[in-house]
């Protein structure tokens, strides 16, 4: 049935007020209730009417509701102070005038005011109990650096060399930020209640070398845990490849094209080893990640800000000096500290060049190399020789895939 567009945006309006209605009314302690079902069903009646007979009758119906809202605050704000259900209803006139012109916007609105209403004690329990100050500070730099540095940052060169662009070095600060906002709380969720090794899945968003070090000490400690360390080392590691990827799509497209069969490779082949020696005993109840306070420190923000900045003037001085070799030098040799940047570096070697070049392609094994070096060398003076067996192995054959899906 095909309803013309006024009587579709009644309609719409009548459900919008008739749902933030009952959500008021069902969460509404027992006591005088202001507003309840049907006074936001005529509510947004009176809004979607008065619009239908232009501006000024829906601005005065608007004052008209305005004048209700204030009376009613005065009588009740000495025993419910809040001001949720006089702001929901005043929004309830403006969605049903809205659902006149836009009925599919303002049924959306709709849905997320009574969504939001009905949420009430969760996200207080969430906002008062489980969110820490750290927290909530990291996602204000977080949103600070995406929503308000990123857009005015410049986005053409601003070195001589026509390499170092604000812009796109910050735009891969911020997914790697947003990867260790989304970690940090994937951590926070699951805990130990879900074992150690998807925890340490998470945590390696943050930081896989920190877990692998932290791992191996514990499992010097406690022989016992020594699979399970195994394990969740490996799958840290896993998801710094998983970051690895999103970075170097960041910075160039066809050259993640061209190397997602070896990355996925190398990608399975961490995640069967990390099975095989996961071993679901009690031994993951004795092993719990250290506490963290947040998800990222400033102090890191600028390490990998400086990090990335200083890695591409190298790889485009390198270039300049040795040609494409100095290039694919440089992003290995900063593979074995930190192969984000290193994915930066590869990624100048290519650019937007379609297909990628060869030496572009196995720079990008080049790098996991290095990190693979560096991680068992790691693993090495953190664990003991037992645990560097076990993750050199394993990383061994992580990179061995990879390799074997370059020359497939």
């Amino acid at each position: 049935m095909n309803l013309n567009p006024s009587t579709l945006g009644i309609f719409t309006a009548l459900c919008i007020g008739f749902l933030i209605g009952i959500v008021r009314e069902r969460l509404h302690q027992h006591g005088t209730l202001m507003a309840g079902v049907r006074t936001h069903t005529l509510a947004a009646l009176i809004g979607a009417v008065a619009i239908s007979f232009g501006t000024p009758i829906f601005l005065a119906a608007l004052v008209f509701i305005g004048v209700l809202i204030a009376i009613g605050y005065a009588k009740s704000y000495r025993n419910d102070p809040g001001m949720t259900g006089e702001v929901s209803l005043g929004l309830t006139v403006l969605l049903g005038g809205l659902a006149v012109s836009a009925s599919d916007l303002a049924a959306a609105m709709g849905v997320a005011v009574a969504g939001l209403l009905f949420l009430k004690k969760p996200l207080r329990k969430f906002s008062q109990e489980l969110l820490s100050e750290k927290e909530l500070e990291d996602a204000l730099v977080l949103f600070a650096a995406a929503l308000i540095i990123l857009p005015i940052m410049p986005q053409d060169a601003i070195d001589p060399w026509g390499t170092f662009k604000p812009f796109d070095v910050w735009k891969i600060v911020v997914v790697i930020m947003s990867a260790g906002m989304l970690g940090h709380l994937a951590v926070r969720v699951t805990g130990i209640k879900w074992g150690l090794p998807i925890a340490s899945f998470f945590s390696g968003f943050v930081s896989s070398t920190e877990v692998i070090m932290d791992l191996g000490r514990r499992a010097k400690e406690v022989p016992v845990m020594l699979p399970i360390a195994c394990a969740s080392s490996l799958l840290s590691t896993l998801a710094s490849l998983v970051l690895f990827s999103v970075v170097l799509a960041t910075s160039s497209m066809p050259l993640f094209m061209a190397v997602a069969w070896p990355l996925g490779l190398g990608g399975l082949a961490l995640f069967l080893t990390s099975i095989a020696w996961l071993k679901r005993d009690e031994s993951a109840a004795l092993f719990t990640l250290p506490a963290t306070e947040g998800a990222f420190q400033i102090k890191h923000v600028a390490i990998i800000a400086a990090s990335i900045s200083g890695v591409s003037l190298l790889a485009t001085w390198m270039g300049l000096w040795f040609g494409q070799p100095g290039t694919f030098v440089s992003a290995i040799l900063v593979g074995f500290a930190e192969i984000h940047s290193a994915a930066v570096a590869i990624a100048t070697l290519n650019g937007a060049q379609d297909p990628a070049s060869a030496l572009a392609k196995w720079g990008v094994i080049g790098i996991l190399a290095a990190s693979v070096v560096a991680k068992s060398v790691l693993s090495l003076i953190s664990g003991g020789k037992a645990y560097a067996a076990r993750i050199g192995l394993s990383l061994t054959m992580f990179i061995t895939a990879s390799v074997l899906g370059m020359l497939l």
